[in-house]
C-alpha cells in the first residue's frame, strides 16, 4: 500500500521547479485507484510461463508471439524511455503514471519508485508480463475479487458497480490461480475460468489513457469542451479521494489515448460474427473480414455458447486451431487465443533490436536469439496489421478511405503517428508533373552539424491529407502553471529546421484568452487541438462525446452531431494538375516522426542522470534504422476521366422574391452522352439570365459561377433583382453543350428604394404594389407569386422615369374588376385582371389629391 503524499511548501517546489529529481513517493495528482504496489504476490516471470506456453509451435504458441509484440516489450521500448525522460522534467512523479503500464511487474513488485524507473530490475523488461494478464478480475467485483483497498477503488462503488477501465487500473487477484477463459485447462498449475478475459473491457484497462495530474489540476480538466463536467479538487497534493482519478471514470478527464473509447463509441463493438452479412459492402474486407474468417473455423459461438463479437480480441487475440502449452494431454483447440497482440508500430522492434546491439537498452538488454526472432515476427505482424486496417476506392475524383478497424484509423498513442495520402500524378507521357504528400531528406540541424532527416516535406500544402491528432496547452494553463512555479522559459516546440524554440510556456501565458499551442508535452497537455483519424464504422456521436472521443473539429465526417453517426469512411477530393493522366495513390503510415524525435532529443535538458543520455539514445536508434520508414498501408490509382459533353439541370429553381436566395438552390450535372454522371468533372459552371427571358435589364446577383464537386455545381446564393415572369437560366461550361431551367416568376421584393405606395389586397388573394421604377405588380399572397405585371413606363406619353403615386386601387369598372394607379406625370391607367390594359391621358386632378385619395374598406380584404 503506497502512502499518500502530504501537501507542504517543499512538495510543490519541487514538483513545479523544473529540477529533475525522481520522486521516492508518488504524488497523489498521479495516484489512481486499483490494486497498488505491494498488494499483490507470487507474480511470476514470464521466464516460467515459457517453460510450458513455448518452445513447440511458433506459429500458434502464446509464448513466442507474446514475446514479439510490444506488451512484452514495452519496458525496452526506446520511445517509452524518452518519453519518461521528459515526463519526468515537467511533473515530478509522472513516470509511476507511464511505469504502470510499460513494467507491469515492476510497478506491483514495489520498483516503481524512483519514479524515473532507476529502481526496476532487469527483469522488469518484459512489459504487460503474463501474470499481470492471468491475474486481472473485473474491477467491478462481479466475478473474481481483486484486491482493491479503500479509497484506491476502481469502480464507481455503486450497486452495481461500474468498474474504471483504463489507464492501468488493475485489479489483481492475490490468490495462487491463473486465470483465462476455459474451465478444463489440462494445466500444471492452478487455474480458474474468467469470463472478463474474453471482455472487451479486459483490454479497455490499459488503452484507453488518462492523465490524472491534468485531470485534477487543469483549468478545463483535460477535457473536450462538449463532455461531461469532472469531479475534482483541483488542489496540488491533496488527498487522493478528492482526486479526479478517483471520482470520475477514466475517459472523463486528461485526454491522453482513446483507442478503448473509440471502439465503444463504434458499431462493431455490438455486432456479433453472426451479422457479418449485414455490414456495408465496403467493410467485408481487411481486418473485419479476417476476423470473421478466423472464426469459420472456431465457431461464431465460443465452447460455452457465448457470442461472439467484433471485439479487440477478435483482431489482436485472434481464435487459431492447436495447443496452449507443450505437455501431452493439452486440448487441441479451434479457438485457441493467438498471442498476437500486434497494433501497427512496426519500427519499435527495430529500434529495440539495435539499442540491443548498441549496449543502450535501458533495461532488458542481452536479448536471446529466441526474443530477436520474436520480435522480427512481431514486426512483421504489425505491418500485417497495417494491410488489413484501410482500403481505397476512387471514383471520378472522389478518393474514398475506409476505416476497417473496429478504433479510428489511425489510433493508440497519438504522439508522432501519422497516416497520410501520397500522391504522384503522371502526363500522358509518364513524366512526374507533381507529389502530394511528399516524404523525403530535409536538412536539420544536430548537435550543431547539418543532418540529413526525413519526413513530410510539405505538410501545410493544401493537397497533402495527413491524418493524426494533435495535442496541446491552453493559454489557462500556461498561466496556471507558471503560477505554479513553473518556469516561462520552458520551450513547448522546436523548429524542425534549425532546433530553435518557437514557443514558450511565458509566450503562450500571454497570448489571448482561449487560444493554445501544439506540443509533444504530454504529462502537461489539456486539450486536444485537431484530430481528423477517420472513425470507426458506427461511430455515435453520443457516446464519443461522453468519452472525450469525438473528431476535432467535431463537424468532420459527415457533421454527425447529437444523436447522428460519424462516417467511417473519408471522401478526399482530388485535385488533379492541368494534363494528369493518371495518378499513384498509396496510403502511408509512420509510428515515429522525426518532429517527435527532434522534441524529445532537444527537451531532454539532462538533469536527471539516470535518464539523460534516453532522448540521445533514442535519434540515433532513428537515424540508424532507416528513420521509421513510412509503411504502404494499401494503394489505388486514378485515370483522368473522359470530358462531359452536355450539362443538364439536377435541381430547378422555383419562384421567388426579387433580391431573395433562390430556392432550392440551383444545381447543374455535368454529364456524358448516356446521361450519366461525369463525376470527375471539376471544372466551371456558370449560371446567367436567358436573353429574353424575365424582365429586360435584370441582374443575375451571387456567385455566378462554381466549380464542379463530383459533376455537379450548386448555387447557393443567388438571386435576382427584379421581379419578372418566366425567367430562365442557362447553365454553359466551355464547349459543354448548354442546359436551360425551366421558366420562373420572381415576385417585387418591397425592398427599400422599390415600394413607395403601401400594398392593396383584393379578395382574389392578390396583393398589388406600385414601384418607383414605375412597375405595377400583383403577387400572390398565399404563394408570393407574380400573377400580374405591368410596365406603366411603356404606355401613354413616354416618360422613362415615370413613377406611381398612392395605393393601388380596386374598383369594379364597366363590370370588369380593374386595378386604378396614377402616375407621377398625371396619367390614369386602368389594367384588367384578365390583362387588358387602359391608360388614359392626363387627369385633371392634382397630384398631391391623388396621392390623399384614402383606400375604401371594401379594397382592403
Amino acid at each position: 500500500m503506497r502512502k499518500a503524499f502530504p501537501t507542504s511548501v517543499l512538495y510543490l517546489i519541487l514538483l513545479f521547479s523544473g529540477v529533475a529529481l525522481a520522486a521516492l513517493v508518488v504524488p497523489t495528482d498521479i495516484e489512481q485507484p486499483g490494486t497498488q504496489p505491494g498488494e499483490v504476490g507470487n507474480l511470476e516471470s514470464p521466464d516460467k510461463c515459457d517453460n510450458c506456453h513455448g518452445g513447440y509451435n511458433t506459429a500458434v504458441e502464446p509464448a513466442h508471439n507474446w514475446r514479439g509484440g510490444m506488451m512484452a516489450n514495452a519496458g525496452r521500448d526506446p520511445v517509452f524511455w524518452a518519453t519518461v525522460a521528459v515526463a519526468e522534467q515537467d511533473f515530478d512523479g509522472s513516470g509511476d503514471l507511464c511505469i504502470r503500464c510499460h513494467s507491469t511487474g515492476g510497478w506491483y513488485g514495489g520498483r516503481s519508485t524512483p519514479t524515473d524507473g532507476s529502481g526496476l530490475a532487469a527483469g522488469d523488461a518484459d512489459g504487460v508480463d503474463c501474470d499481470t494478464c492471468h491475474k486481472m478480475t473485473n474491477p467491478d467485483r462481479t466475478e473474481h475479487a481483486g484486491v482493491m483497498n479503500a479509497p484506491y477503488i476502481a469502480n464507481d462503488e455503486q450497486t452495481p458497480a461500474t468498474g474504471y477501465h483504463g489507464s492501468g487500473m488493475l485489479a489483481l487477484s492475490n490468490g495462487n490461480a491463473k486465470l483465462g477463459p476455459y474451465s478444463d485447462a489440462a494445466a500444471k498449475h492452478q487455474f480458474a475460468k474468467s469470463n472478463y478475459h474474453r471482455s472487451v473491457d479486459f483490454c479497455g484497462s490499459c488503452h484507453d489513457v488518462s492523465n490524472p495530474a491534468v485531470g485534477d489540476l487543469a483549468h478545463n480538466n483535460g477535457r473536450q469542451p462538449t463532455s461531461d463536467p469532472v469531479t475534482a479538487n483541483g488542489t496540488p497534493g491533496s488527498p487522493v479521494a478528492g482526486k479526479a482519478a478517483f471520482n470520475n471514470f477514466p475517459f472523463q478527464y486528461g485526454i491522453v489515448e482513446r483507442t478503448f473509447s473509440e471502439y465503444k463509441a463504434g458499431s462493431l463493438s455490438k455486432t456479433p460474427i453472426t451479422s457479418y452479412a449485414s455490414l456495408p459492402a465496403d467493410l467485408k474486407a481487411g481486418a473485419i473480414l479476417k476476423a470473421k474468417t478466423a472464426t469459420d473455423v472456431a465457431g461464431n459461438k465460443y465452447a460455452d455458447g457465448t457470442t461472439r463479437y467484433f471485439s479487440c480480441q477478435t483482431c489482436h487475440v485472434p481464435p487459431v486451431t492447436g495447443v496452449g502449452a507443450n505437455k501431452s494431454g493439452t486440448p487441441t483447440r479451434t479457438d485457441l487465443p493467438h498471442h498476437d497482440m500486434t497494433g501497427g508500430n512496426y519500427w519499435a522492434a527495430d529500434a529495440i533490436l539495435y539499442q540491443n546491439t548498441q549496449n543502450t537498452l535501458r533495461l532488458g538488454g542481452g536479448m536471446t536469439a529466441g526474443q530477436i526472432a520474436a520480435v522480427n515476427a512481431g514486426k512483421t505482424r504489425a505491418q500485417q496489421q497495417l494491410q488489413l486496417a484501410a482500403s481505397m476506392s476512387v471514383n471520378g475524383n472522389t478518393l474514398k478511405v475506409v476505416n476497417l478497424t473496429g478504433h479510428k484509423l489511425i489510433s493508440g498513442y497519438p504522439e508522432g503517428r501519422r497516416m497520410w495520402l501520397n500522391i504522384k500524378w503522371y502526363g500522358p507521357d509518364n513524366s512526374l508533373l507533381r507529389e502530394d504528400g511528399a516524404y523525403g531528406p530535409i536538412t536539420a540541424t544536430v548537435n550543431g552539424s547539418p543532418t540529413q532527416v526525413k519526413t513530410i516535406l510539405n505538410p501545410d500544402d493544401p493537397n497533402t491529407r495527413v491524418y493524426e491528432a494533435h495535442y496541446g496547452m491552453t493559454k489557462e494553463w500556461a498561466s496556471q502553471l507558471i503560477s505554479l512555479g513553473y518556469s516561462s522559459s520552458l520551450a513547448l516546440s522546436y523548429d524542425r529546421v534549425t532546433g530553435a524554440v518557437t514557443k514558450t510556456l511565458g509566450q503562450l501565458a500571454a497570448q489571448d484568452a482561449g487560444t493554445y499551442h501544439n506540443t509533444f508535452h504530454f504529462v502537461l497537455n489539456n486539450k486536444v487541438t485537431m484530430d481528423n483519424r477517420i472513425p470507426p464504422y458506427g461511430f455515435a456521436y453520443d457516446e464519443a462525446r461522453k468519452r472525450n472521443a469525438l473528431p476535432v473539429p467535431a463537424t468532420q465526417y459527415g457533421n454527425a452531431g447529437p444523436g447522428g453517426t460519424f462516417n467511417y469512411w473519408d471522401a478526399v477530393t482530388l485535385n488533379p494538375p492541368t494534363g494528369a493522366a493518371t495518378a499513384q495513390i498509396s496510403l502511408m503510415y509512420q509510428p515515429t516522426s522525426w518532429e517527435y524525435i527532434q522534441f524529445l532529443y532537444l527537451a531532454n535538458n539532462k538533469t536527471n542522470t539516470f535518464l539523460a543520455n534516453e532522448g540521445t539514445n533514442l535519434l540515433n536508434a532513428w537515424l540508424n534504422t532507416g528513420m521509421a520508414e513510412p509503411y504502404v498501408m494499401t494503394t489505388t490509382s486514378w485515370t483522368a476521366p473522359p470530358p462531359p459533353v452536355k450539362l443538364a439541370i439536377a435541381t430547378q429553381p422555383g419562384n421567388g422574391v426579387a433580391n431573395t436566395t433562390l430556392s432550392p438552390f440551383p444545381a447543374v450535372v455535368a454529364q456524358y452522352g448516356d446521361g450519366s454522371t461525369a463525376s470527375g468533372y471539376t471544372g466551371p459552371i456558370t449560371l446567367a439570365i436567358k436573353s429574353g427571358t424575365g424582365t429586360a435589364g435584370a441582374v443575375l446577383n451571387g456567385t455566378t459561377t462554381v466549380n464542379a464537386v463530383n459533376g455537379v455545381a450548386t448555387f447557393s446564393d443567388l438571386s435576382i433583382d427584379s421581379a419578372g415572369i418566366g425567367y430562365v437560366l442557362t447553365a454553359t461550361s466551355g464547349g459543354i453543350t448548354p442546359a436551360d431551367t425551366t421558366p420562373f416568376n420572381i415576385a417585387f421584393s418591397g425592398v427599400p428604394g422599390k415600394t413607395v405606395t403601401s400594398p392593396s389586397a383584393s379578395s382574389d388573394g392578390t396583393v398589388y404594389y406600385g414601384a418607383t421604377d414605375g412597375v405595377l405588380h400583383g403577387v400572390s399572397a398565399s404563394t408570393g407569386a407574380s400573377v400580374f405585371y405591368v410596365d406603366t413606363r411603356l404606355l401613354g406619353a413616354f416618360n422613362g422615369a415615370r413613377q406611381l403615386l398612392g395605393r393601388p386601387i380596386r374598383r369594379p369598372w364597366q363590370g370588369v374588376e380593374k386595378v386604378f394607379c396614377v402616375t407621377d406625370d398625371g396619367y390614369l391607367g386602368c389594367f384588367g385582371l384578365d390583362g387588358s390594359t387602359t391608360f388614359f391621358e392626363k387627369i385633371p386632378l392634382s397630384l398631391s389629391s391623388v396621392t390623399a385619395v384614402p383606400m375604401a374598406q371594401d379594397d382592403v380584404l
